[in-house]
């Protein structure tokens, strides 16, 4: 276990798997794969509804049926009803490809040709199929399908270019398709009946009569390419809608036999799905690139238009971090977009817009990609108290001789372009904003550093070191920063000296050498020290006023790709190719934990409330995210967690957030009954000298035990009461205080004539014990009254009061003791029960309450015994004692908060 548990991922939107698409009421749900995971998607407006847990291995193919998902992953197919699993369907002995919906039994075929039936009626006690099918040896199914109308039979595309139809009944093969001599990679039914579409590897459509075995017509992809899904439109538009493998979505028109339009920068990879929503002119796309689309045909030209999407990186981010409090993660990635995700809700992540970069591909005629900027390589950002008056994050390019500035109000890419010295233009390498969000610092790979306002753009100033030849440092400028007064920047050069400088007047202060290459540096504002990582993986942080180095972590056996200080200062977390991610006390300057993933972390960040760490790892296109465990538990000790020197191996985030993360290694790692141990820890739950604990129950609980006669009196009913409903004279009836009639059995009615003669005192002594006497009594008895407190804080305050006034002494005068009296037994068991409570300040706001009502109720009979008044002279002693400190402190507050107040600074 370490300090940093794994949480979830966010930035999956679907994979490679075909999705599953159903309609439910007038809503219509899609299921897509998330790698070992799958989540169901809302078509409305593409909102999240539902995340399946981690599956062992990856998803192979989807189907879903109402509440049901089925998902092959391997050799097994899991069964999910909403997000649970039911059952685990294992009988294939190769891995399953394909799923189909038929009726209400699932098909599943493997790559060795078995088909085998399964129903989900009853799911839990059948885990067995109901039939099998084995297909030919030359035959390696690539697509299924059910064709409409045909009772019993699919269809089966094979990569040999065959087709064939089975009944899957009788288990027999009733026709084969010569094919066309090309792997079958979709197929699909059509809304005109006996009618088929399959999509060739060779980039050909044909439109097929299953019927007769006649081909209809033939379209050809112009792009290269195998057509990859395709879909027919059922509004009464005769269209027909093909994906390939190259990204582009193909509209044809079956009427007229021709292509309508082409959909040509649709995805940037191949497209997985197709499908035409029912009676809607809404086409949905998903595709390998991370992304889902939405489509409308509502133009003149019939050409279909953006409506909806959502998306994710497409390739793995470079640099990532925390913006806004911790509530978004700016993130670059090498798909050359620049990112905004939510942490909160996933359907407020987007991309920042590179200003009509679809319109002027259109206009040149190039792809997207070229016309948008290259990858982030590094950016830097101020708070949100500049991005209403001006751009406030500023990026720097792989490759590029210039930085770009970005308007994160408006989501958008700034007017400005920032071009450091146009003498020699040299990449970008390094950035940085001041700590007033009015100046940006760039550094490039030829030495040069050069400063400019991000209001106007305009350049103010360079920073040369004249012993360096007209530059500031000899080779590429690996890092540049700013101190929180404006009044330091230092810089990092690539052989290792770091240069401090004058921010305004650009003069060079002072200088030293490290003695190795620097690949990274980061700079803490508030305690001025400055991290270093180097190629000889040794991690060095410098006092920047003293010039001298005052720490040095040794650990890591690889290149260090990423570091950043915690916002207090005091830990410093760094990662490395190594796979290992370390933790860093700067104070007591020693390894405070380590964890190790199978994929190295490429970048990370830490939110301001240091409660979650974000992580790119390399080849992943998602966000992992990371929740601090001192920040969510009852212990504050960091060494329960954390785990010195030793490494802990660590699975990465799932999806979903549920599956337990550690490896079986042999380091223990605590179980959840252990931790709940820890909370009950008696040490845990101290308090801190001279507070009180309150109850945490609603306002309204305990005030309506001070004010219950008010209540009565603005509740009394203005209407007199009704007449209850008597039962049968001849059944005789027990009086409640629900007003509900209770028959009362026949031999009670009999004792009851008996027991008439009785005085009213043995009567009442010889009814049974309420269950707010017997918890009284037990836990007086064990000396623990938290069963007893528990119970009256469950009771209204009309039923405390009952039960209290049911403790009333009708005859005062007699002044004998409790142990000839028993019935003022219980009303000295809840005096020592008050001075208990008291004494150990627990739910300090509600005993009160009740203190009130009780004496409310019983103070004149505490009044006239003697030994009663004892027991209430010593709660007052304690009520006052405990009330005196809480009152000390509150007066201490009040003092400090007026003379705060008072002042002037």
């Amino acid at each position: 276990m370490g300090i940093f548990e794994p949480f979830r991922a966010i930035g999956y939107i679907t994979s490679t798997v075909p999705s599953s698409v159903q309609r439910l009421g007038t809503e219509t749900f899609v299921t897509v794969s998330v790698g070992k995971a799958w989540q169901i998607y809302n078509c409305a407006k593409l909102n999240l509804v539902l995340v399946g847990p981690q599956l062992p291995k990856k998803i192979r193919a989807l189907a879903s049926y109402r509440d049901y998902t089925f998902a092959a992953y391997g050799n097994d197919i899991a069964v999910f009803k909403r997000a649970h699993q039911v059952a685990t369907w294992s009988r294939h002995n190769a891995k399953v490809n394909l799923l189909l919906l038929f009726g209400e039994q699932i098909l599943s075929v493997d790559v060795d040709g078995n088909m085998f039936i399964w129903t989900f009626k009853g799911i839990q006690q059948n885990l067995a199929p109901v039939g099998h099918v084995m297909l030919e040896d030359k035959f390696s199914p690539s697509c299924i399908m059910h064709p409409d109308t045909y009772l019993n039979k699919v269809i089966l595309g094979s990569e040999e270019g065959s087709l064939q139809l089975w009944n899957i009944s009788t288990k027999k093969m009733l026709y084969e398709f010569k094919g066309w001599k090309s792997s079958i990679c979709c197929c699909v039914s059509s809304p005109a009946l006996d009618v088929i579409a399959v999509g060739c590897a060779d980039g050909t459509i044909r439109v097929h009569n299953i019927r007769y075995d006649e081909e209809i017509v033939r379209f050809s992809h112009s792009t290269r390419g195998a057509v990859t899904s395709l879909s027919f439109s059922t509004d009464g538009q005769p269209l027909l809608a093909s994906g390939g493998s190259s990204g582009v979505i193909s509209i044809w028109n079956l009427e007229k036999r021709r292509l309508q339009s082409v959909i040509r920068e649709a995805h940037d990879n191949s497209i997985i799905s197709l499908h035409f929503f029912a009676n809607e002119p809404v086409l949905m796309s998903s595709s390998a690139d991370n992304s889902i689309k939405m489509w409308i045909f509502d133009t003149s030209d019939g050409d279909p238009r953006l409506l909806r999407f959502r998306s994710g990186h497409c390739a793995p981010p470079l640099c990532i971090s925390f913006y806004a409090n911790g509530r978004h993660i700016l993130s670059a990635g090498q798909d050359r977009a620049f990112r905004l995700f939510s942490v909160i809700q996933d359907q407020q992540s987007r991309e920042l817009s590179q200003r009509h970069v679809t319109k002027r591909a259109k206009k040149l005629r190039v792809k997207e990609k070229e016309i948008k900027l290259k990858p982030v390589i590094a950016f830097d950002f101020v708070s949100e108290i500049r991005e209403r008056d001006w751009c406030n994050v500023v990026t720097c390019h792989m490759d590029t001789a210039q930085a770009y500035v970005w308007r994160l109000q408006n989501f958008v890419l700034g007017e400005h372009i920032l071009k450091p010295c146009p003498e020699n233009q040299t990449p970008v390498k390094a950035c940085t904003i001041s700590a007033c969000g009015n100046f940006a610092v760039l550094g490039t790979a030829g030495g040069w550093i050069e400063r400019f306002n991000l209001q106007s753009g305009i350049s103010r100033g360079s920073y040369v070191d004249l012993s360096e030849r007209s530059c500031a440092h000899v080779g590429e400028v690996v890092g540049v920063a700013c101190d929180s007064t404006n009044t330091l920047m230092i810089s990092a050069g690539y052989h290792g000296d770091i240069k401090v400088w004058d921010f305004k007047g650009r003069a060079l202060k002072s200088r030293w050498e490290i003695g190795c290459a620097v690949v990274k540096i980061v700079y803490h504002r508030s305690n001025g020290l400055l991290a270093t990582a180097t190629d000889d993986f040794v991690i060095r942080l410098f006092d920047v006023v003293a010039l001298r180095m005052v720490r040095k972590f040794e650990g890591h056996i690889d290149r260090v790709t990423d570091l950043c200080f915690s916002e207090d200062g005091k830990w410093l977390l760094t990662s490395s190719m190594d796979g290992t991610l370390r933790i860093w006390d700067v104070i007591l300057a020693r390894q405070i934990d380590a964890i190790h993933v199978d994929v190295s972390v490429t970048a990370l960040s830490l939110s301001p409330n240091m409660d979650v760490l974000a992580t790119t790892h390399v080849d992943q296109n998602g966000v992992y995210l990371w929740v601090n465990q001192t920040m969510f538990s009852g212990s504050s000790n960091i060494d329960s967690y954390a785990s010195g020197k030793e490494v802990v191996n660590v699975k990465l985030p799932s999806v979903s957030s549920t599956e337990g993360s550690h490896k079986d290694s042999e380091n223990p790692v605590l179980n959840p009954i252990q931790f709940k141990d820890d909370f009950q820890n008696p040490h845990l739950q101290e308090k801190t000298p001279d507070l009180v604990t309150l109850s945490l129950l609603p306002k309204s609980q305990w005030q309506g035990l001070i004010n219950l006669d008010i209540i009565k009196i603005r509740n009394k009913p203005i209407e007199p009461p009704k007449k209850a409903e008597k039962a049968p004279f001849f059944l005789p009836s027990v009086p409640t205080l629900s007003g509900q009639i209770v028959f009362e059995p026949s031999d009670i009615s009999s004792e009851k004539k008996i027991a008439e003669g009785d005085n009213s005192e043995n009567r009442r002594s010889d009814l049974p014990h309420s269950q707010f006497l017997q918890l009284l009594q037990s836990s007086a008895e064990k000396k623990s009254f938290s069963a007893f407190t528990n119970y009256i804080k469950s009771l209204s305050p009309s039923t405390l009061d009952v039960e209290l006034r049911m403790l009333q002494i009708i005859d005062d005068d007699n002044e004998q003791g409790p142990d000839t009296r028993p019935d003022l037994f219980p009303i000295e068991l809840l005096l020592d029960y008050f001075i208990h409570e008291t004494s150990c300040r627990n739910n300090f706001e509600f005993i009160q309450a009740v203190i009130r009502l009780f004496l409310k109720i019983h103070g004149e009979t505490i009044r006239r015994q003697s030994n009663l008044q004892d027991k209430a002279k010593e709660l007052l002693e304690v009520q006052h004692a405990v009330w005196q400190r809480v009152d000390k402190l509150f007066q201490s507050s009040r003092c400090m908060i007026t003379f705060l107040s008072n002042s002037q600074f």
